[in-house]
């Protein structure tokens, strides 16, 4: 299901002087924790999928993971540096091909986006594959995306063109949270932290709203104006949720899985 990018020809050179190697490393573990804790959750499909993150410092290079590594194996180190023209500027080995093609053009086309975390996670992508509208509004967790969200209709099978790339970038528009139909979801953020913050919950409630439907009962959906004023509620907090989010997932991995830091 996964294809290699070719091996880029000429790439160009990372000096550590055009960059804050701290702040740089600190994105990297940031990046590899979301990796292993996706992992871990069941929000991976074998050797596909990707996070990517805009280097800090340098809008032209993103993180990004190589291609042949699982989730559970990302570490730090591992993650590549690539530009927006197919080089690995950066690290050992090739970004998948899908993952270029989506993911540099999203950070290319899409300046809020930092972060660009794509998957085919169960519950969400179960809900890409339905007729209409994904996320019903009906539970607490899905109306943190209310009003955040679009559905991109039109699958245009695996993105190894910029062609695709560029298309899947314009359907963002100013969502954060795109359901791909036939296909899966793409999360953008400012941010490692507000990107996890979001797959992770964006999942949970796709599960629950699954298993509710699965009842066979009506679904109870909450009235408009009181989903707006939830939203609005939860936002006021989000990013630093967010980033204690994150935070709570690297001190259960440094405890467990140490050699992500790597």
């Amino acid at each position: 299901m996964a294809h290699a990018l070719g091996a880029p020809a000429a790439p160009a050179i990372l000096r550590n002087t055009e960059l804050d190697a701290d702040t740089v490393r600190q994105a990297r573990v940031d990046l590899a924790a979301c990796f292993r804790m996706a992992g871990r959750l069941g929000m991976h499909e074998g050797i596909c999928n990707h996070f990517s993150f805009v280097v800090p410092g340098r809008d032209d290079l993103f993180l990004v993971n190589p291609y042949g590594w699982a989730f559970s194996e990302i570490t730090a180190s591992r993650l590549l540096v690539c530009d927006f023209n197919g080089h690995v500027v950066a690290g050992d080995g090739v970004p998948e091909a899908t993952a270029f093609f989506i993911h540099a053009r999203v950070h290319k086309n899409v300046g809020r986006a930092k972060a660009a975390f794509h998957t085919h996670m169960p519950n969400a992508t179960a809900l890409a594959m339905l007729e209409g509208p994904p996320l019903v509004w009906a539970g607490q967790t899905a109306l943190k995306f209310y009003g955040r969200t679009m559905v991109d209709e039109e699958y245009g099978g695996l993105a190894l063109d910029e062609q695709e790339g560029d298309r899947i970038a314009a359907s963002i528009g100013d969502a954060d949270i795109v359901f791909m139909k036939n296909h899966g979801v793409m999360v953008v953020g400012g941010s490692v932290a507000e990107a996890w913050d979001d797959l992770y919950y964006l999942e949970r409630a796709a599960e629950v709203q699954r298993m509710a439907m699965a009842t066979g009962r009506t679904l109870k959906v909450v009235p408009e104006a009181m989903a707006a004023r939830t939203y609005a509620q939860m936002r006021e907090g989000d990013r630093e949720s967010a980033r204690l989010h994150l935070e709570s997932v690297k001190r259960i991995l440094a405890r467990e899985e140490p050699d992500f830091m790597h």
